[in-house]
C-alpha cells in the first residue's frame, strides 16, 4: 500500500526525510566537486614540472582510471547489498570514507607532503566510497517519496546536484587560490554535513527480496533485468558511449592552463558552467517535467550534447568556451532526467539497488574512463583533438542508438507500469 501520511504532502519538502537527504545530496556533491577540481589541479600543475603537456594531460585521464577501478570492481556487490540491507547505513560509511579522504589530503597539504601518488591513493578511496554510496542513495530516494512525486524528486535531485557542481569547483578554485589547503578543509566540513543529514533520515523499510540464496545469481538478476529491459538498455548504455566519447572535464585544467591561460579560478569557472546550464534546465524540470516524446527529446539533447562539445574543442575564447559548456550541462541534464526517470519507474524496488548499481557502473564508466579515454587520446593526438573527436563519435552514437533502440525513442511518457504504481510499505 501507499502510505497515507505520504500522500498527503504537496511538496517533496513537505516530507522531513527527503529534506535530510536533499542536504545530503547537496552537501556531498559539493565536497566531492571540490575535491574533483583540487586533485585534477594539482596532478597536472606538479606534473607539469618535469613533463611535457601532452604527458602530464595523460597522467589527468589516469586519475579518472584510478577512481573508476574500484568503481567496476566494487559496484554489482553494493548493488546486491543495497537490496539486502538498510541503505542509509551504506551510504552513512560511503560518506565518513570520503570525509576521512577529505580531511588526510588536508593534513598532507598542511605538512608539505602532498605527491602524485598520495593524490592518486586518495583518488581510488573516493571511487571506493563512490562506489558504496550512488546506488544505495539512488536507491533510496523513491522510498521516501510517492511514486507519484518521483519525478518532481528526480529533478529536485538532480538540481541539489547541480547547484553542489556549480559551487563546488568554483567555491574549490577560489579557496584554492586563496590556500591551497582551505578547499580540502572545507571539502571535509561539508562531507560531516551530509553524514549528519544522512543520520537524521528515519528507518525505511527494508526492500522485499527475491528467493535466491547465492548472490552470485541475485546479482546476475539484476544484470538480466537490464539487459532484457530494452528501455532501461538503451538508456543506460547510451549515457555510457556518449559521454564515454564525450567527455571533457579531465582536459579542462589543460585549456585552463595552457590555451585559455586562465588560472585555478578560471578552472573553477569551466568546471561549473556544465552545471550552470543543467542546474537551470532542472530547475524548469521541477516546475514543468517532460510530458510526452520523453524519448526522442532525450536523442535531441544528446546530439546537442555532442555538438557543443565539437564547439567547446575549437574555441579560444573564454566566454564562447563557457556558454558552449553551459549548453552541453543543460542538454545532458534532459537525458540524465529521463533516464534516470524511467529507469527508477520501470525497475520494482526489490532490484533498485542492483539496477542502479549497474546504472552506475555504465555512469561511471562513461565518466571515469571518459576521462582517461580524453587522457590517452590527447597524449596521442593533442589535446584540441581529443575534444573535437569526442563530440564528433557521441553524434555517431546517438544517430546509431536511436535506430538500434526503437523502444527507446518510441517512449512516450513516464507512465508508471501498473504493477509499480504503489509504494511498497
Amino acid at each position: 500500500m501507499t502510505a497515507p501520511a505520504a500522500e498527503d504532502k504537496t511538496s517533496v519538502f513537505a516530507i522531513p526525510d527527503y529534506r535530510y537527504f536533499f542536504i545530503t545530496k547537496l552537501a556531498s556533491t559539493t565536497s566531492q566537486m571540490i575535491l574533483v577540481i583540487v586533485i585534477g589541479w594539482m596532478v597536472y600543475d606538479i606534473a607539469r614540472e618535469t613533463m611535457p603537456e601532452r604527458e602530464a594531460a595523460f597522467l589527468l585521464g589516469m586519475v579518472g582510471l584510478a577512481q573508476f577501478l574500484p568503481l567496476f570492481v566494487l559496484s554489482l556487490v553494493v548493488g546486491y547489498i543495497a537490496d539486502r540491507m538498510d541503505r542509509r547505513y551504506i551510504v552513512r560509511g560511503a560518506l565518513a570514507l570520503e570525509m576521512l579522504c577529505a580531511a588526510w589530503l588536508g593534513a598532507l597539504e598542511l605538512t608539505g607532503g602532498i605527491t602524485i601518488p598520495a593524490l592518486f591513493m586518495v583518488a581510488a578511496l573516493l571511487g571506493v566510497g563512490r562506489a558504496f554510496a550512488s546506488p544505495a542513495l539512488s536507491a533510496l530516494a523513491p522510498n521516501l517519496v510517492p511514486v507519484r512525486m518521483l519525478p518532481t524528486a528526480i529533478a529536485w535531485n538532480s538540481i541539489g546536484w547541480q547547484v553542489g557542481a556549480i559551487g563546488g569547483p568554483a567555491l574549490g578554485g577560489y579557496l584554492y587560490a586563496a590556500n591551497s589547503a582551505a578547499p580540502l578543509v572545507v571539502s571535509a566540513a561539508m562531507l560531516t554535513i551530509s553524514l549528519v543529514a544522512m543520520f537524521l533520515i528515519s528507518r525505511v523499510p527494508l526492500p522485499t527480496t527475491e528467493a535466491v540464496a547465492n548472490p552470485i545469481e541475485s546479482v546476475m538478476n539484476g544484470l538480466r533485468y537490464v539487459r532484457d529491459n530494452k528501455i532501461v538498455l538503451g538508456a543506460i548504455s547510451l549515457d555510457l558511449f556518449a559521454v564515454l566519447l564525450g567527455g571533457v572535464t579531465a582536459l579542462l585544467p589543460v585549456y585552463a592552463r595552457d590555451i585559455l591561460a586562465v588560472g585555478p579560478e578560471g578552472l573553477g569557472h569551466l568546471r561549473a558552467a556544465p552545471a550552470v546550464g543543467a542546474a537551470l534546465v532542472a530547475l524548469w524540470l521541477s516546475r514543468r517535467p517532460i510530458a510526452r516524446h520523453v524519448g526522442v527529446k532525450m536523442f535531441v539533447c544528446v546530439a546537442i550534447f555532442g555538438i557543443a562539445i565539437v564547439v567547446f574543442g575549437l574555441s579560444r575564447d573564454l566566454w564562447l568556451s563557457l556558454g558552449a559548456l553551459g549548453v552541453l550541462g543543460a542538454a545532458d541534464m534532459v537525458s540524465v532526467y529521463v533516464r534516470t526517470t524511467l529507469i527508477q519507474i520501470y525497475t520494482p524496488d526489490a532490484m533498485r539497488g542492483r539496477v542502479s548499481s549497474v546504472s552506475m557502473l555504465f555512469v561511471s564508466a562513461s565518466n571515469e574512463l571518459g576521462e582517461a579515454r580524453s587522457g590517452l587520446t590527447a597524449a596521442l593526438v593533442g589535446p584540441v583533438e581529443s575534444v573535437v573527436i569526442g563530440g564528433v563519435g557521441t553524434i555517431i552514437v546517438t544517430i546509431l542508438w536511436a535506430w538500434r533502440f526503437p523502444e527507446l525513442r518510441r517512449a512516450d511518457t513516464f507512465e508508471v507500469p501498473g504493477a509499480l504504481k504503489e509504494r511498497p510499505t
